[in-house]
């Protein structure tokens, strides 16, 4: 199903009056109602502990006229909506165009990815699906501002499934891997890294688990059948030993022989994915993310297959590879090293191969009496009608097993404002049986009464450094607004390395060092911004 991005959710202005009658209306508590024994009421909503749930969205309605009513009718302008993203590749790359001595395209940098390559100590659910964490702060009074100057606070949406405790719990994978050998892969860090990864990974699965091989150049073939791993090991590491580069990319012809390959070798009850790695430089053939997309559409809908995206190289095709996940169900890394490539094929490989939740999607509603204006910092290419929102017709995210997913937005409060701020609702189906289910939380004015930088807490200071790093490196394209209060690059440095020091993650201190790298480049180039 297509994701519907032309749906915009409209900001706050001026005094918002309709808004804030329609806020009221759709911020009131609904009725509680049946319950099933998972925690669940009827229409699949969570129970609260109040019995309630405030309600972001009135339900959709159906029938022709049902669909037109939905395309023409204006969202309310407290609510937004997007579909979860786990995407880290923009932040990989970025640092390996850092560590090449080089600033990143703005254009391949997206916030939302350079933040959730971050996992968070939210609460984790008890079960399937997800926890809900809300907390914020304040980032201090903007001056200039069209109010004059007004405070603006950072208000953080928490998103996490529950951690396979070993790799033993997940269902059986059957992974179909696509493996581009063009010309291009032949530059060191490309074919032979991905060699290497696939080496690992086979050595990490289990043996009830199945891969196929595929490769493609300017031809696709099918390298090897979907094959059980259990006593099958060593010609899987044969076929990928002789693997060379050769001729151009024909990414398309890849993707089609993949997804065929994976319905020949569909196991009922596992979970069905096509692994593509490639550096996406399409050259040959269908090179339009929406037309291969086209072409596979059955094996994808049909038979639930997701994608599963890894980028290498030093130069990489970021636009196609970061289409193909977004409308493939699935979501994209990138690699640069053996050690990344050891963290994504074998620490994170039960979340990169499970799956916990599809077509989920989150939908905050501010209160229009506390909140003047708000902005959601990146999901730009993520966000979905507000009407869409419990269309599961209507594509999400696909999320696995132990992720987190967060999502930071700009928040100016109303003058003296107290009480309700916002509610964050998550919407998913289950993988199996595509049930819809939901779960909210919310957040109080009182709640952002600290600080960010002196008394905010660690995860959420690593968030803002990862959120503002990225608008900075985006700075100077016309495309995206600046967020308001930002820090320049220049004056991030400082916080980086605090946040850092706080954190004792070698993660959070490659931030700082990246954060460090470049302003130093920035500095070189003579930009000051």
């Amino acid at each position: 199903m297509a994701k519907d991005r032309t749906h915009r959710a409209r900001r706050l202005r001026g005094t918002l009056l309709a808004g804030a009658l329609a806020g009221a209306v759709l911020l009131t508590g609904c009725g509680g109602g049946d319950s099933d024994d998972h925690g669940y009421t009827s229409d699949g909503r969570s129970r609260s502990s109040g019995g309630t749930l405030p309600l972001p969205a009135p339900d959709g309605t159906t029938g022709e006229q049902g669909q037109k009513d939905r395309e023409f009718a204006p969202s309310p302008d407290h609510l937004s909506t997007f579909a979860l993203d786990v995407d880290t590749a923009s932040y990989g790359y970025a640092r390996r165009a850092l560590d090449d001595g080089r600033l990143p395209d703005p254009a391949t940098v997206r916030p939302e990815e350079f933040v959730n390559s971050f996992p968070q100590d939210y609460r984790r659910p008890a079960g399937n699906g997800f926890s809900v964490t809300v907390d914020g702060a304040r980032t201090g009074t903007v001056d200039g501002d069209r109010t004059g100057g007004s405070d603006w606070s950072l208000l953080r949406v928490g998103l996490a499934t529950r951690a396979a405790e070993t790799d033993r719990e997940r269902p059986p994978a059957a992974l179909t891997f696509v493996i581009d050998i063009s010309g291009s892969m032949g530059e060191p860090g490309r074919l032979d890294l991905v060699k290497e990864s696939l080496d690992v990974m086979t050595d990490r699965l289990r043996d009830d688990d199945s891969v196929a091989l595929v490769t493609f150049s300017d031809e696709a073939e099918r390298v090897l059948p979907m094959t059980r791993l259990g006593g099958h090991r060593g010609s899987v590491h044969r076929a990928v030993g002789r693997l060379e580069p050769t001729d151009s990319t024909n990414l398309g012809a890849g993707v089609r022989t993949g997804y065929a390959t994976a319905v020949d070798g569909l196991r009922e009850g596992a979970t069905n994915r096509v692994v593509l790695l490639s550096d996406a430089l399409a050259n040959t053939g269908d090179t339009d993310a929406d037309s291969i997309l086209e072409r596979i559409a059955d094996a994808r809908r049909a038979h639930g297959i997701t994608l599963f995206g890894v980028g290498v190289g030093s130069e990489y095709g970021d636009a196609l590879m970061e289409r193909l996940a977004d409308r493939g169900d699935g979501h994209t890394v990138y690699v640069s090293g053996t050690e990344e490539a050891r963290t994504v094929f074998c620490d994170q490989l039960p979340r990169n191969v499970g799956l916990t939740a599809r077509d989920a999607k989150a939908q905050v509603a501010f209160d229009p009496g506390t909140v003047e204006d708000f902005r959601l910092i990146g999901y730009d290419d993520r966000q979905v009608a507000d009407d869409d929102f419990r269309d599961d017709r209507v594509d999400g995210g696909e999320v696995g097993p132990g992720h987190t997913v967060t999502a930071l937005y700009a928040v100016r409060t109303r003058p003296g404002a107290s009480g309700h701020l916002a509610t964050a609702t998550v919407r998913w189906l289950d993988p199996r049986t595509r049930a819809p289910h939901e779960t909210s939380g919310e957040l109080e004015t009182a709640a952002l009464g600290d600080d960010l930088w002196s008394s905010g807490s660690t995860g959420l200071r690593v968030s803002a450094v990862a959120a503002y790093f990225a608008d900075a490196l985006r700075g100077g394209d016309t495309r995206w607004e600046p967020l308001p209060g930002a820090p320049s690059l220049s004056e991030l440095v400082g916080p980086a390395r605090e946040v850092a020091d706080a954190a004792g993650s070698s993660a959070v201190d490659g931030l700082a060092q990246a954060v460090s790298r470049a302003n130093e480049l920035r500095y070189r180039s003579g930009t000051t911004h």
